[in-house]
C-alpha cells in the first residue's frame, strides 16, 4: 500500500506542469509528423578514406555528385545552409591496382535522418589505381631575358635535384622539375629564391619546392 501511495505521489507531484510538457511534446510531434515530404537537388562532395599507402589514383577524379533527395521539408531546407552537407564517402581499404567502379547510394552517402536518395548523377564513379612511384629528378632552371651583347648566362640550382611521387605511369614520364623564370638581362652574379614546378598534375613534389638559383652573366 505504501508503495502505491508513493507511486501516486510521484505522478501527481507538479501534475499540471507535467501535463503542459506532455501537451507541448505532442504538439511538436504532430507538427513534424504532418510535415509534407519534399524533393530537392544537392551537390555532394566525393571523399575517400583508407587508401592504401602504396596506391595512387591515376585517373581524373570525380569530385562531386548531384543527388536528388526526398525527405521532410525542414531537413531539406537545412542542407547547405549551416546544416549538414551530404557527402559521398568511398572506402578504399581493399583496393588493388586497376580500374574500380563504385555505385553511389545510401550505403555510402551521409545524410540527415529522414532524408533519402531518389537518384544520383552520376550513379557510378570509376577510378584507376596504380602503385606509387617515388624518385629523384634534376632541377631545370628556366631563364628569361637576353644577356648583354658579348655576355653569356650560366645558372646553377641548389638543390640540384628534388624528389617526386605519383602514380607509376605518370611518375615514369617526369624527367625533371622546372623552376620559375629567373632574369639574365643584367651582367654580374645574382641569387634568386624560387619554386620548382611539376608539369604532370598527378605527380607532386616530396617536401619543399624551394630552390636557390645562382645566375652568373659574364663574358665567355
Amino acid at each position: 500500500m505504501k508503495i502505491l501511495k508513493k507511486a501516486l505521489g510521484l505522478i501527481t507531484q507538479n501534475f499540471w506542469w507535467k501535463m503542459l510538457s506532455l501537451a507541448i511534446a505532442v504538439t511538436i510531434y504532430g507538427l513534424v509528423a504532418s510535415e509534407g515530404e519534399m524533393s530537392t537537388f544537392a551537390t555532394a562532395r566525393v571523399e575517400f578514406r583508407n587508401l592504401p599507402e602504396n596506391l595512387e589514383i591515376s585517373s581524373e577524379p570525380v569530385s562531386t555528385v548531384v543527388l536528388e533527395l526526398t525527405g521532410p521539408s525542414a531537413e531539406l531546407r537545412g542542407l547547405g545552409n549551416g546544416g549538414q552537407h551530404p557527402e559521398v564517402v568511398l572506402d578504399l581499404a581493399d583496393m588493388v591496382p586497376g580500374q574500380h567502379t563504385f555505385s553511389v547510394g545510401e550505403n555510402n552517402v551521409k545524410l540527415t535522418r529522414g532524408v533519402h536518395i531518389l537518384l544520383a548523377n552520376p550513379s557510378q564513379v570509376r577510378f584507376e589505381f596504380e602503385t606509387r612511384l617515388e624518385k629523384s629528378v634534376p632541377v631545370r632552371v628556366r631563364l628569361s631575358g637576353t644577356p648583354p651583347q658579348g655576355y653569356v648566362a650560366r645558372a646553377t640550382a641548389e638543390p640540384a635535384s628534388l624528389r617526386v611521387v605519383g602514380p607509376r605511369s605518370h611518375g615514369a614520364r617526369v624527367d625533371s622539375v622546372v623552376t620559375d623564370a629567373v632574369d639574365t638581362s643584367a651582367a654580374g652574379v645574382a641569387l634568386y629564391r624560387v619554386n620548382a614546378f611539376v608539369n604532370d598534375p598527378f605527380v607532386r613534389l616530396v617536401g619543399s619546392p624551394a630552390v636557390a638559383i645562382t645566375v652568373t652573366v659574364s663574358k665567355p
